[in-house]
């Protein structure tokens, strides 16, 4: 039998810049799902991105999904992609069973680079240490700090596949497009955390949407180790609350051991995995 990629529309030209195209999954001419296509729209024509791939239920655990994925990375280097990448859930999903779409493009190549992880909240904020407390960034900490976090954001991109000077162009893009006007952003608080008068880590939440996010949180060098990650954490949860938000999310990069084990022991849990792979 062969199961082939067959058009289901033209391909489109989208508002954003990027291009997208469906196709049915075929065998034999007989389709059996569909595959949606399209490039990234942060990193241009380079990258594609596998939207979506659904096979249907009666033609699942025969290689139809391996072969369909196979079939749109060659569709991605004739566009002259030199990268896809692909979202899959974490917890057990209707259309592809529990893990089940992990376990393929990991099978084909893709490897993690970063995942998602999330929290719900409770009505009451959690207090911070005795002799910890929280105040608002100040603007003469604002600019050392916007440049070291835009610095080793796009390093985390880079270390894990990303070409540097694209990781270097997302990193100055992402942090002017979420903070426009600094630390006055609406629905960004950017918090320092001192401990007996000392700071000693810094804290960028996002309070906007659904959801409370934290796009940053560090413990200076001089006091990892003692606890002072956990203070932060709990400063995110409490600012969320505070703010009316019934769940926190996060990112944590392949790799960040120390951070992954915090927030497991936090409560958080993974919900879905960002993977890429190279396309030769």
């Amino acid at each position: 039998m062969t199961t082939t990629l067959r058009p289901a529309e033209p391909l489109q030209q989208n508002p954003d810049g990027t291009r997208s195209r469906r196709y049915q999954v075929c065998v034999n001419s007989r389709p059996v799902g569909r595959v949606r296509l399209g490039t990234d729209p942060v990193f241009g024509d380079a990258v594609a991105r596998i939207m979506s791939l659904r096979i249907e239920e009666p033609d699942r655990r025969r290689g139809r999904g391996t072969v369909a994925a196979l079939a749109a990375e060659e569709v991605a280097r004739g566009w002259g992609c030199r990268r896809i990448e692909v979202s899959v859930p974490a917890d057990a999903d209707a259309d592809v069973g529990a893990g089940a779409a992990f376990r393929l493009a990991t099978a084909l190549g893709y490897v993690v680079r970063n995942y998602a992880m999330e929290k719900a909240l409770g009505d009451a904020p959690p207090a911070l240490p005795e002799g910890s407390r929280a105040r608002p960034m100040t603007e003469a900490e604002y600019g050392p700090w916007s440049a070291k976090s835009e610095a080793d954001y796009a390093r985390s991109w880079s270390e894990r596949g990303m070409p540097e000077a694209e990781a270097r162009a997302k990193a100055a893009r992402d942090h002017v497009t979420l903070l426009p006007d600094g630390r006055s952003t609406e629905g960004m608080l950017l918090s320092v955390l001192e401990h007996r008068g000392v700071p000693v880590g810094t804290l960028w939440l996002a309070v906007r949407g659904e959801h409370a996010f934290v796009f940053d949180v560090e413990v200076g060098a001089a006091h990892r180790g003692q606890g002072h990650g956990r203070s932060l954490m709990r400063l995110a949860e409490a600012q969320a609350v505070a703010a009316g938000k019934r769940a926190i999310g996060l990112n944590v990069f392949t790799g960040n051991t120390p951070a992954e084990r915090l927030y497991t022991s936090l409560g958080y849990r993974t919900t879905r995995y960002a993977m890429y792979k190279h396309l030769l």
